[in-house]
């Protein structure tokens, strides 16, 4: 994509100039990102594992698609999505989906 408002990118689409909050590339303030593999767990608890499985079986049964699940995660409310951990932003995600799709009931 174009690098000014109203350009147009590779795809013939133009930049609008707004980004949603996940969209911090190249943006400052926001610290370094130093992962340590040997110190980060892949879960941080049981229920992270269970979002992780749900998701997958719901990609490959169907419900939804992979560039759902993340515009899903994306849409999130700024404050939401700032708040949330990894997972919780998966779980945000599926139920937006599945409540979207008639597969779960928003209550």
């Amino acid at each position: 994509m174009g690098s000014r408002a109203g350009s147009t990118g590779a795809l013939g689409l133009a930049w609008c100039g707004v980004s949603r909050v996940n969209d911090v590339g190249g943006q400052q303030g926001f610290g370094a990102i130093n992962p340590d593999p040997h110190e980060e767990p892949t879960f941080h608890a049981d229920w992270e594992a269970r979002v992780f499985a749900v998701q997958r079986v719901l990609l490959r049964r169907g419900a939804y698609n992979l560039d759902e699940f993340r515009d899903a995660i994306e849409r999130m409310p700024p404050q939401d999505y700032l708040t949330s951990s990894y997972y919780e932003r998966w779980l945000a995600g599926i139920e937006t989906l599945l409540i979207e799709k008639g597969l779960l009931d928003h209550d």
